[in-house]
């Protein structure tokens, strides 16, 4: 970790604050130094930008795509020229392959985990120096708590086995990193419950933190953002009463994009009335739009979802667009702006936590609480919206465990594809990998558990810092 934490803190030692693109970004040393950029609240505001902005180049890349290409509803178009992420796709992700995947988000990650750590150390001394900005500087550690929890969570989803890989979740995670460590300093790997401790120690002092303060936009973290983390985090670790808990305070605080309304959420360059928390693309990358390119993408529908899709009026279908040289082909519109736009605006905004999310969670949990009635009652709700009909016009006839269960992840599938859940559905459940007989992957079927479920730890990482340990098999 030497290497990544060296980069990681000359970076931090080298901000020029001229515009939230250049925090983090440039190469010459020494224009601000860490403490004097959180000498005052201005600079933790800067500091704040820059978090978000680095929050972004992970979701807005190889983070996001990454649980879409190993699962089982995306396929890689091609697979002749070497495309982006296709040994995700087939499984032979290997340790040195520092500018792709397995070393991207690592960096990535941990880059935005320093920043974070940074302004939730420096925030109790402006908070004394500053006191009239107490509210302020309050929200500001809320913020980096939520932000530290989901790079923690998301760190571990991509390089250690879910939750429950060993009864007591005992298996190796990721660092632990409740400071940025000094570029000599040998990091080891906690367990994947020391990670998740972290991560709801975290989310429930930043919810202390926000208390009864209004969400002021879907891009800022915000009280109801650490309640939806909650709802996700209590999901992997199958703690249901806590699902149904945060799901439900989410879901009486929120509503449901209709319409018109839930399609200008993915193409319309607004944030949708429905988003919880999703990260600003402006200015930025178009990464997401160009892999999911509506004219020529690298990764495009599977089959196995297109046949998901058994109403021909479902909403949903209008977010996928046929390829215009092959027919029966298509390509997700979520990352396709559909009105007149200017250039300086055009931008692609992952989408991090959504309210669809919290019904189909809270249906789950309910599942798994013996109260099929009630995961049943919040599946209409989200059948009748993706079918323009009032809930007491969906009818589901079964009372059968299974079936239910069945139902959810075709809804979860339907609802939430191509925004970076499948794969982690699929491990966290326990599931076995099962793609459909058109996939043109190496890999058709793969049995869990499996070593090849995790990415490998970057080989430089293992190289420069003799704490760390690799995964089983994915780092021989």
């Amino acid at each position: 970790m030497k290497r990544y934490f060296r980069h990681i803190i000359l970076t931090l030692a080298s901000l020029q604050l001229l515009s939230c693109s250049d925090f983090l970004e440039v190469d010459t040393l020494g224009k601000v130094t860490i403490p004097n950029l959180f000498s005052d609240v201005d600079g933790m505001r800067s500091a704040v930008a820059g978090m978000y902005s680095k929050t972004f180049d992970y979701y807005s890349s190889e983070f996001y795509e990454y649980p879409e290409v190993a699962g089982n509803m995306v396929d890689i178009r091609s697979v002749t020229s070497s495309p982006s992420m296709l040994f995700q796709y087939n499984f032979t992700s290997a340790p040195d392959q520092e500018v792709g995947a397995v070393g991207y988000v690592w960096r990535k990650i941990l880059v935005a985990l320093a920043n974070t750590n940074n302004i939730i150390q420096y925030q109790p001394g402006l908070l004394k120096e500053y006191p009239a900005y107490a509210n302020e500087l309050n929200r500001i550690k809320a913020e980096a708590l939520f932000i530290r929890a989901l790079s923690h969570f998301d760190l571990c989803r991509a390089y250690a086995q879910p939750y429950f890989y060993t009864p007591d979740a005992s298996h190796l995670g990721v660092p632990v990193l409740k400071i940025t460590p000094s570029p000599v300093e040998e990091i080891s790997r906690g367990t994947v419950k020391q990670v998740y401790d972290l991560v709801k120690a975290d989310l429930l002092e930043a919810e202390q933190l926000f208390g009864t303060t209004a969400m002021q936009d879907a891009y800022h973290a915000s009280g109801k953002s650490v309640q939806a983390l909650l709802s996700r985090v209590y999901l992997y670790t199958r703690e249901w009463d806590k699902v149904v808990q945060y799901s439900t305070s989410v879901i009486n605080s929120s509503e449901l994009a209709q319409g018109n309304d839930y399609l200008a959420m993915f193409n319309g360059l607004i944030a949708g009335k429905e988003a919880i928390f999703r990260l600003n693309g402006r200015l930025k990358a178009k990464t997401l739009a160009q892999f999911y390119s509506v004219e020529d993408p690298v990764a495009i529908a599977a089959d196995t979802l297109l046949k998901l899709f058994d109403d021909n009026t479902d909403i949903r279908l209008r977010l996928f667009d046929e390829l215009p040289k092959e027919k029966n082909k298509y390509s997700t519109a979520k990352f396709k702006i559909k009105i007149d736009y200017e250039l300086i605006e055009e931008r692609y905004d992952p989408i991090v936590l959504r309210v669809s999310e919290m019904y189909l969670n809270r249906a789950e949990a309910y599942l798994n609480m013996n109260e099929p009635d009630k995961a049943i009652a919040d599946l209409k709700v989200i059948m009748a919206r993706a079918l323009g009909k009032t809930v007491g016009e969906i009818t589901i006839n079964t009372t059968d465990k299974a079936a239910i269960a069945a139902l959810i992840e075709k809804e979860r599938a339907k609802e939430l594809c191509f925004e970076g859940h499948n794969f982690f559905d699929i491990t966290r459940q326990g599931k076995n990998l099962v793609r459909g007989a058109g996939t043109n992957s190496d890999v058709k079927f793969m049995a869990y558990p499996s070593d090849y479920f995790v990415l490998p730890i970057p080989q430089t990482e293992l190289d420069a810092n003799p704490k760390m340990v690799g995964n089983p098999t994915v780092n021989k």
